[in-house]
C-alpha cells in the first residue's frame, strides 16, 4: 500500500548542503570501492552501503525538488 505524506521542511539557503557530509560520503565510496574491486562485502558493510545509497538518493531527490520549486 503506499501512503502519501506531505512535510514541510526548512531547506538551507545553499541548497548544495543537500549532500552526504563528506565523511559519510568517503565511506560509501570506500564500500562501493571495495565491492567494485571484486571483494565481497560482509552483510553489515552491504547494509551500511545500502542505507547510505538510499540516503544519498533521498537527498538528492529532495535538492532536486527545492530547486524546481525555487522562483
Amino acid at each position: 500500500m503506499t501512503q502519501l505524506l506531505q512535510l514541510s521542511v526548512d531547506l538551507p539557503g545553499d541548497l548544495q548542503r543537500l549532500r552526504l557530509p563528506a565523511g559519510v560520503q568517503h565511506r560509501l565510496d570506500e564500500l562501493l570501492d571495495k565491492q567494485e574491486g571484486g571483494a565481497a562485502l560482509t552483510p553489515a558493510e552491504r547494509d551500511e552501503a545500502e542505507g547510505l545509497v538510499d540516503m544519498a538518493e533521498l537527498l538528492s531527490l529532495l535538492r532536486l525538488k527545492a530547486e524546481r520549486a525555487q522562483p
